[in-house]
């Protein structure tokens, strides 16, 4: 049977860009019927084109801009999902052509409030935008996202202090297919090719962790991205013959494996709270602060609330609690490598927080962390 390679999409800043464009194109050339435009992606430098759905001036100087969301064979939340921009002429402030403004659906930093959207998005909208505009020209792109705000409440947004809404997130304007089937096959040939070269292969679930595990000196072509197929290569690590694994990942995911939850996708199972709590009270912490860590609104709410406490008591319950998780994360992984098998392997463990710092290394994991570093 032909294997057919999963399609990757675009990034939502392309869509913005491209409802961007397509308002603009309304104010400045009066065009009332647009069926797509081109946008440049940057990174990769390619041209795409991108359907819009509608365009139109709403009043003079200001022009509304639709498009859709999509993509490609991807396990994503945004899928289908109304992107508008609407252009506003001469607003501009003083010495700053183009100014980007978060509206309805794009979500802000609870820190500092500004909106999320960023780097690459920020780039991708000037770069395309500026080629339309003549030099004295400025203009003022709000970007909405209608569903934003209801669709956030379903993602990890929060953990990363993003707030009320969606990030215009991403450095590149295409959405590699990592949850499609598909892409499973891509992630076992590639972990085959890297099993003929280590006995030791480190898995990550995503780019954080890549990047992490590079700056801690770990060789790059040992590095396995798994995004959150990690249960079917964890299997194909043990029938290539690997003879150790150590996972590396952010502890709102990796923490799912303590509970035999090998497949860490959130649209198909979570139980996070559900997890720590439960090893909240296997530690013997007080029922009202297991309680407090299960009303938590996050994992990383719920570790902000363990490190507080041990700064109020003097006490170690992140050391604890996490270390009880990453050695049960180590076994129920090995336990999954044998029951398909029949090999066991040792796995380790690290996990790190969303400032990128680790927060525990279970035994095994230490042990691995120092031979391979």
């Amino acid at each position: 049977m032909t294997k057919t390679q999963p399609l990757s999409g675009y990034t939502l800043p392309v869509f913005a860009c491209a409802a961007a464009l397509a308002a603009l194109r309304c104010l400045r050339d009066g065009i009332k019927s647009l069926d797509s435009v081109s946008v440049n992606l940057l990174e990769p430098p390619i041209t795409a084109e991108i359907p819009i759905e509608q365009a139109s001036v709403l009043k003079t100087g200001t022009a509304l801009g639709v498009t859709r969301s999509d993509p490609g064979d991807n396990l994503d939340l945004t899928r289908n999902t109304p992107v508008w921009a609407m252009v506003e002429l001469g607003r501009g402030e003083e010495g700053e052509q183009i100014q980007i403004v978060g509206g309805e659906g794009i979500g802000h930093h609870k820190a500092g409030g500004g909106a999320a959207i960023y780097d690459y998005a920020m780039r991708l909208l000037r770069s395309n935008l500026s080629r339309e505009l003549a030099p004295s020209e400025k203009i003022t792109v709000t970007l909405i996202l209608p569903s934003g705000r209801q669709l956030a409440t379903r993602t990890s947004n929060e953990a990363f202090g993003v707030v009320e809404g969606l990030s215009l997130l991403g450095t590149t304007g295409i959405s590699q297919p990592l949850s499609a089937p598909g892409q499973l096959e891509v992630y076992r040939e590639q972990l085959q090719q890297k099993a003929e070269l280590f006995d030791t292969l480190v898995f990550c679930i995503g780019e954080n962790g890549l990047d992490l595990a590079r700056q801690l000196g770990i060789n790059p072509d040992r590095l396995v991205k798994t995004a959150n197929w990690l249960g079917p290569l964890l299997v194909e690590a043990g029938c290539q013959g690997v003879r150790s694994i150590l996972l590396f990942g952010y502890h709102g995911k990796l923490m799912k494996l303590a509970a035999g939850i090998f497949h860490t996708h959130h649209h198909l199972a979570d139980g996070r709270r559900e997890i720590l709590t439960a090893y909240c009270a296997k530690a013997g912490m007080p029922a009202d602060a297991c309680s407090a860590i299960f009303a938590a609104a996050t994992a990383e709410d719920a570790l902000g609330q363990l490190r507080a406490l041990d700064a109020q008591t003097g006490s170690n319950w992140v050391d604890r609690i996490y270390g009880d998780i990453a050695r049960q994360i180590d076994l129920r992984s090995s336990d999954c490598i044998f029951t398909h098998t029949n090999l066991r392997i040792p796995v380790g463990s690290v996990m790190f927080g969303r400032d990128r710092k680790i927060i525990v290394k279970s035994d095994i994991g230490d042990t691995f962390l120092t031979q391979i570093c």
